[in-house]
């Protein structure tokens, strides 16, 4: 199966793939007004299959979006303005007929991406992945040491969570500019708690705007969790030849006390979560 441009930016040199997207940001901005916004959003969570589901959907003939995975527009860049968002899209020639979407999975965690989204999109269908936030923890901080952001041991870098993240929201929630690196990269433990985070999103969008899937079921039931995905999207049923997984990585197991630690934090988080889903997830 050919792979989607989305999946191969990791093997792309920082320094020449910056080069390539201003370039493609630039051409963008400039055609705005000639290109839609989407349809829908996949809005997370970091770690929890949105790559994978980003290919799979991107693979239905009347779907369509940037070839580039995550524009984090109304996260992180969302001070270059509209006409810079609408830039990373098709025009409206080659989405014509088509669902238009993207992809980017510190949406869901941003405190101001809800009500960003809602004044822009508001009509917008939103899916969120939510993964067993222990395994999730561990994968983002695999994440972190091998593009070379993360210098402690997994236990250390719990440890120092709190500290690191300390005055981080309250500068994100001040200004619309700000970038937070230790927000963006060392949030083990809080992008794990997902009741909080799909909270707020329902305080601005209806229920039946929002689709959450446990990454499990993806990674377990690919076909039929994509099916369920374009239902919600109201595109046409579509069946791929194969669900490859994307991007998995193997690295060293996690201390068997340090689950059972992690287990303990998130036992109430995701009791919150199970009540707003009103099913159970079966973590631990």
């Amino acid at each position: 199966m050919i792979r989607l441009p989305a999946e191969l930016i990791p093997t792309i040199p920082e320094p020449a793939r910056r080069v390539v997207r201003n370039a493609i940001w630039a051409y963008g901005r400039a055609t705005a007004p000639a290109r839609p916004l989407p349809d829908f959003l996949v809005i997370g969570a970091q770690k929890a299959g949105t790559t994978a589901l980003y290919a799979y959907l991107r693979r239905h003939p009347a779907i369509t979006g940037p070839s580039w995975k995550e524009v984090s527009y109304f996260d992180r860049h969302y001070a270059r303005g509209e006409a810079w968002y609408r830039g990373n899209f098709p025009n409206r020639l080659r989405a014509r007929g088509k669902l238009v979407g993207e992809a980017s999975p510190s949406y869901l965690f941003h405190p101001l991406g809800p009500a960003r989204v809602r004044e822009l999109v508001p009509d917008a269908r939103l899916v969120a992945l939510v993964r067993n936030p222990v395994d999730r923890a561990l994968s983002h901080y695999n994440h972190e040491v091998a593009l070379g952001r993360e210098q402690l041991s997994f236990e250390q870098a719990l440890d120092a969570e709190d500290e690191r993240l300390r005055g981080e929201e309250e500068r994100l929630l001040a200004d619309p500019r700000y970038f937070s690196r230790e927000w963006w990269s060392h949030t083990y433990r809080a992008r794990g708690r997902y009741a909080e985070q799909l909270e707020r999103w329902l305080d601005v969008f209806p229920r039946e705007q929002l689709l959450v899937l446990p990454s499990e079921e993806l990674l377990g039931e690919p076909e039929q969790a994509h099916a369920r995905v374009l239902e919600f999207l109201g595109a046409p049923p579509h069946r791929l030849e194969t669900y490859p997984r994307v991007f998995e990585r193997q690295y060293e197991p996690m201390k068997p006390e340090t689950r059972a630690r992690l287990a303990s934090e998130f036992a109430e988080p995701n009791r919150r979560l199970y009540e707003l889903l009103g099913r159970d997830l079966g973590w631990a």
